[in-house]
């Protein structure tokens, strides 16, 4: 029996890409810099943690070495010293810009070569024909916001008027991204969802990549907290993904987290959402339960980019690695003989670097399983991880990548 799992680390980038430079990210390096921070110290937070970086189980399976191979530097310190377990490689990508759909896209075979449509770094940064219709169409008493902004900090600084004005919060990032926070029970879910609906056909012809939907609760900007319905309303691929051509070949497609959206739902046959890493771990661990053959299971852990990355929050960034790492066995005990797991990334999010956004990284590439032994395979393009799932999996080619097994 032959199944497989792929679990996409949002935002841990290795470092090094090529052409970080033209993103302004010459340098960028999401996992080096934390162990580099933890190691002097500035990565320590009572009652969180302290002291280096241990990731043994990630290092067993070759994270350090891939991360080596990544930047030309010395393997950052992760708590283990022996051979790798597994294979181990970095992914290099093609896709133009450094965002979410782009990186999970071309893992799962499909490149994106067009360009995303972006928003200038100004205020008001949106088009005023843009917001117009989005405020003549969703009946909304105008908006606010209208700027690059941390999610966070945003709804912080305008949560309180949004509420007393039943104005939406509208703001974007370096990312192709047009982003709609409201308050879950002062404006409402289902509103909030109906309006991004809206801004979803409004940006099409700008190539906008991702309308989200960001509720938040709370009664003042003390205790406002972003909640799990958090829904992205993305661009349908530009070509059939491995997860169309697994579903195609009538087999199960398990997408865990926030997986469907960054899909636009196409490919997936079966969505499970949860609030939080362990959530998505936990959710993980019962899809393979459920998973027969020629089935394959992809999740995203969001932690890593939404709560530390962008936050830029070192010592959090690392106590989600260690906590990912410390469950990682629980994952590596439900593998049956013939299963492929494959653990990447899809961008990076140095916690260290200037800004909120992402950085242009290269990201690990570790496959393991029972049958699969150690070795190395240097730099390879994103989609040949899809296509090596597709190979072990028995389905047709696609035309983008190759398999390294």
């Amino acid at each position: 029996m032959k199944r497989a799992a792929i679990l996409v680390l949002d935002s841990v980038g290795i470092g090094g890409a090529e052409d970080a430079g033209a993103y302004g990210d010459a340098g960028a390096d999401t996992l080096g810099h934390i162990a580099a921070a933890c190691a002097e110290g500035r990565g320590d937070r009572a009652g969180l943690r302290s002291g280096p970086l241990h990731l043994p189980n990630l290092g067993r399976l070759g994270l350090a070495h891939a991360a080596a191979a990544s930047t030309g530097k010395p393997a950052p310190q992760l708590g283990v010293a022996c051979p790798p377990e597994g294979v181990w490689g970095y992914g290099i990508e093609s896709s133009k810009g450094k965002d979410t759909p782009s990186g999970h896209w071309e893992i799962a075979g499909v490149p994106v070569s067009f360009d995303w449509g972006y928003f200038p770094e100004k205020v008001p940064t949106f088009p005023k024909d843009l917001t117009d219709a989005l405020i003549r169409g969703a009946r909304l008493p105008g908006i606010l916001g209208n700027k690059h902004a941390s999610g966070t900090t945003i709804i912080t600084e305008l949560g309180e008027e949004h509420i007393r004005t039943g104005k939406p919060i509208c703001y974007t990032s370096a990312d192709s991204v047009f982003q709609i926070a409201a308050h879950e029970v002062y404006f409402g879910l289902d509103r909030l969802y109906e309006v991004c609906e809206i801004a979803r056909r409004l940006c099409d012809p700008l190539m906008i990549g991702r309308v989200i939907a960001r509720p938040f609760v709370g009664e003042d900007r003390q205790d406002f907290a972003r909640t799990s319905n958090r829904r992205d309303y993305a661009v349908l691929p530009p070509e059939p993904t491995l997860l169309d051509r697994v579903a195609a070949a009538g087999k199960r497609v398990i997408g865990i987290g926030k997986i469907a959206d960054i899909f636009a739902h196409q490919g997936v046959t079966e969505t499970v959402k949860a609030p939080t890493n362990d959530g998505i771990f936990n959710a993980t661990l019962a899809g393979l339960d459920r998973l027969g053959d020629g089935d394959l299971l992809i999740a995203n852990l969001v932690d890593f980019d939404t709560l530390y990355g962008h936050r830029r929050d070192v010592p959090g960034y690392a106590a989600a690695l260690e906590a990912f790492d410390r469950r990682l066995p629980e994952f590596m005990a439900k593998l049956q003989p013939g299963d492929l797991a494959l653990i990447t990334a899809d961008h990076g999010c140095d916690p260290t670097w200037r800004g909120s956004d992402h950085t242009r990284e290269h990201v690990p590439i570790l496959a393991f399983g029972p049958a699969i032994g150690p070795a190395g395979i240097g730099g390879r393009p994103f989609a040949d991880m899809g296509e090596t799932v597709a190979a072990h999996l028995d389905i047709a080619p696609g035309r983008h990548g190759r398999s390294f097994l």
